[in-house]
């Protein structure tokens, strides 16, 4: 069924795997991981290989697993003009995306605090699945400011510093995105969130929230490439980072199903438009062009521009902590040297330039559970900050919470391959259902701490679907995406605490 392509890492699903296919299928996976795959990955693969305007190939990346339409850990790009958007493609957690900040702390400094630190993390910033307290109250009129502001909004209210915007994929406001590449028409706007979105969306900002969401602290455990290291500002071995993993939260959420009823309900002009039967109604769509597809990319923005605010008011929130728990030994969070290296999204799609069959397209370019991994001149090239001159764009890769995560940067071969994307994660091997019945939340806990882990949650379930047994293998997800040329490891971290929801 797979061909191998090169490297053990780079296998094509040929076009002949289902009769509507338009491209073949790429999956970027070394053999272990191809074997753990659910075959619903290849036909989720393959179906949206069949989607008006599709270009190259259909991806999915070594963290793939079966999602609603597009598997989790794929990438699809199509053309503006010919092409369709899908929230298949995008996922109900729209930018569900990841930031690190490093400090000039080390493992030996925070270890003797470090149950203190995380009980002030928990308590300063609200987590969980409705959040046991909020912080912030805001009204219908600000959060349409943070619709249409994101992160620059957080920033004026003063959670945080101007920048730090320097420092986030499209500055943590997607009106950027847009206006710098002439199609504002798509970017986000006040009016597009529903009634029930803004009702989800309100009291929700500045929160964690629940299952695979986290805050950790972080150690760098190893260092492959020490020029980029220490141009991100990590010196060492030891030195102590933080990662937070959130999104849009119910707000997002609302915003996909408020636009795939609606596009559920223009399936059928859309398959006499275009000639094609879809062969999956979970990948309903709009073409590219028509008020549906403004309206969703709108909303979509929109939200992307919540998560970007929410992951700043954390920050802000957790370098407080640091100054409560440490601030008598080592000063302020500028004398901590607590600054952000990078916050990415994961699930967006993005109006993109690409080169095909030799000329220079804009196309439509569906990141689920995957991230872009951006040259330096493409970053350039699409006006979005860059973070480190001489860098290309860093990317963010969390593991589980028993394991590591990485900090790498975008190739030149991802440009030419994978639209200028990569994994986003482990990746699960097992649903949450079937960890909680499989494992005990307090079990999980207590195995951590024997390994110097220490896990602070509001809720024992919520770890036992997140054991660490329950994802894949990090090493190996990043080794295929080494191997294969898409992303270049610059350093490991591991965790030694873990807040969660």
């Amino acid at each position: 069924m797979l061909k191998h392509i090169r490297n053990n890492v780079v296998w094509e699903l040929p076009e002949d795997y289902k009769g509507c296919m338009k491209v073949p299928g790429r999956l970027y996976a070394t053999e272990k991981l191809i074997d753990e795959m659910e075959k619903g990955v290849f036909d989720q693969v393959a179906n949206v290989a069949c989607l008006p305007g599709i270009y190259g190939y259909s991806i999915a990346l070594p963290d793939a697993h079966y999602g609603y339409g597009f598997p989790i850990g794929g990438v699809a790009a199509f053309d503006v003009e010919e092409g369709v958007v899908s929230p298949g493609g995008v996922g109900y957690d729209i930018n569900c995306g990841v930031r690190v900040m490093k400090t000039d702390l080390t493992e030996d400094d925070v270890r003797p605090k470090l149950r203190e630190l995380l009980e002030t993390i928990f308590r300063n910033v609200p987590a969980g699945l409705g959040s046991r307290h909020r912080r912030v109250r805001l009204s219908a009129q600000e959060l349409r400011q943070v619709m249409l502001y994101g992160a620059e909004w957080a920033v004026e209210e003063g959670y945080g510093f101007e920048e730090d915007l320097d420092h986030i994929e499209s500055r943590g406001n997607m009106t950027h995105a847009y206006e710098t590449i002439g199609w504002d028409e798509y970017g986000p706007r006040d009016d597009v969130a529903s009634k029930r979105a803004i009702e989800r969306g309100r009291p929700q900002l500045g929160t964690l929230g629940s299952g695979n969401h986290f805050l950790e602290v972080q150690v760098v455990d190893e260092i492959y490439n020490e020029e980029a290291a220490e141009k991100i500002g990590i010196r060492e071995e030891g030195q102590v980072t933080i990662m937070v993993h959130t999104g849009s939260r119910g707000f997002g959420h609302q915003v996909c199903s408020d636009h795939l009823r609606i596009m559920e309900r223009s399936m059928r002009d859309v398959e006499r438009r275009f000639g094609v039967r879809i062969p999956d109604r979970q990948l309903a769509c709009a073409a590219m062009g028509t008020d549906e597809a403004k309206r969703y990319f709108n909303a979509m923005n929109a939200a992307a521009n919540y998560a970007f605010a929410n992951r700043q008011m954390i920050s802000h929130w957790t370098r407080e902590s640091f100054v409560e728990v440490f601030g008598d030994d080592y000063g302020d969070a500028d004398d901590m040297g607590i600054e952000v290296i990078y916050d990415i999204a994961h699930n967006m799609a993005k109006i993109e330039k690409h080169p095909v069959n030799g000329e220079e397209r804009w196309l439509v370019v569906h990141r689920k559970g995957a991230t872009r991994a951006f040259s330096e001149e493409a970053l350039k090239k699409h006006g979005e900050p860059v973070p480190f001159e001489g860098l290309p764009q860093p990317v963010l890769i969390p593991g589980d919470m028993g394991t590591g995560s990485y900090i790498l940067i975008g190739t030149e071969k991802a440009m030419k391959e994978t639209w200028g994307s990569t994994c986003h994660g482990a990746g699960r091997t097992m649903s949450r259902a079937a960890a909680k019945r499989k494992f005990w939340g307090e079990d999980v806990a207590r195995e951590l701490e024997r390994q110097g882990i220490l896990v602070k949650a509001a809720s024992m379930p919520v770890v036992a679907e997140e054991a660490p047994p329950a994802y894949k293998d990090v090493d190996e997800v990043v080794r295929a995406v080494a191997e294969a040329g898409i992303s270049d490891p610059v350093v490991r971290l591991r965790p030694i605490g873990v807040v969660k929801g």
